[in-house]
């Protein structure tokens, strides 16, 4: 099954877009939801797997079903011993399953302060601590925290997760982004002081855009919030003047196969295969990540499987986009490989 050419050579792999919401086992979730005291929907556990998984490719349809299973995951990480514990279960279950050694995790503080009960920067200092430990436990490991605007948060709530990321960057925090659930009031443009003031701290920009909605948005990142890195960015291949404009920015996207398939973003591998054989051909830079591998049942071993059995990649292929994580990592500042 695995290429031994490859993947028998265990070679160091490189995650840049994984969501902390969707990357803990659900055995270890069920565990902090019973410590937390978090009323289930249900007492059993094969219930609790339903509930916080894409268990089937049915199962959602588009990005706003995908963001309701969050809710849950985000519900039950919302106390400074559980994203403490998360952070840490994350770290080093991505090393012993798929040996990643550079590995950058995404969350939304807000999202985990139960709406202001929890103190933000006790559940942030315990995401740097949980992540401290891991870090101890796997000496090869490097990893560090992107922290997330959201698009259905006002400017004034978002500001506050840039002064977050601003007083914790010498601590573990690498990088920002924007991301959520798709909402047609909310303006990137509006948000381009905020990315600016991150940019000069020497904080990494990644935006997600360009998944599913309106391309337009994608421009508007590029022209205001001008990020290194995009999350997804698939529809730029279908726009001749985008690609064009992502080259010359020297952006690199982070293509999550598994999840664009999920949450239908992706037609089918027939799509999928269009949209990374197009990047390829026309030297767009990207990588491959899982976005959340517990919640979608997937590791980035697997993504990488799938992509060169439907030849979608080649050996060679998968090797440069590993090599471009690698040197699109923002822990490339604080701790060259």
């Amino acid at each position: 099954m695995i290429p031994s050419t490859l993947f028998g050579e265990r070679p160091e792999l490189t995650e840049l877009h994984c969501h902390v919401g969707g990357a803990i086992d659900p055995a270890i979730m069920w565990s902090i939801a019973h410590e937390q005291g978090i009323r289930l929907p249900s007492k059993s556990y094969w219930d609790f797997v339903e509930l916080i998984t894409v268990s089937h490719p049915d199962k959602v349809n588009n990005l706003t079903e995908y963001d309701k299973i969050f809710r849950w995951t985000e519900l039950i990480q919302s106390s400074p011993l559980a994203i403490e514990r998360s952070i840490y279960e994350v770290i080093g279950g991505a090393y012993r399953k798929c040996n990643i050694t550079l590995l950058e995790l995404r969350l939304n503080p807000m999202k985990r302060n139960r709406e202001g009960e929890q103190d933000l920067d006790h559940i942030i200092t315990a995401s740097l601590r949980g992540m401290d430990r891991a870090l101890l436990e796997y000496p090869l490991v490097r990893a560090g925290l992107i922290l997330m605007m959201d698009r259905t948060f006002p400017l004034e709530m978002n500001a506050v997760i840039i002064e977050k990321a601003l007083r914790y960057h010498d601590r573990g925090v690498i990088g920002i982004d924007i991301a959520g659930p798709p909402n047609p009031e909310f303006s990137y443009r509006a948000h381009a002081g905020l990315v600016e003031r991150a940019r000069d701290a020497g904080l990494g920009i990644t935006i997600h855009s360009g998944e599913e909605g309106r391309i337009e948005d994608m421009w508007e990142v590029l022209e205001y919030l001008r990020p290194e890195r995009v999350g997804h960015g698939i529809l730029c291949a279908y726009d001749e003047r985008l690609i064009e404009e992502v080259k010359r920015q020297n952006v690199t996207l982070e293509i999550c196969p598994t999840s664009n398939l999920r949450t239908r973003a992706v037609r089918d591998l027939a799509e999928l295969r269009h949209i990374i054989r197009t990047l390829r051909e026309r030297e767009v830079a990207f990588t491959i990540n899982t976005d959340g591998p517990e919640m979608l049942l997937t590791n980035l071993v697997r993504e990488y499987q799938l992509l060169i059995d439907e030849g979608i990649l080649s050996e060679a292929e998968a090797r440069a986009c590993m090599a471009q994580a690698q040197t699109a990592s923002f822990l490339s500042r604080v701790c060259p490989v």
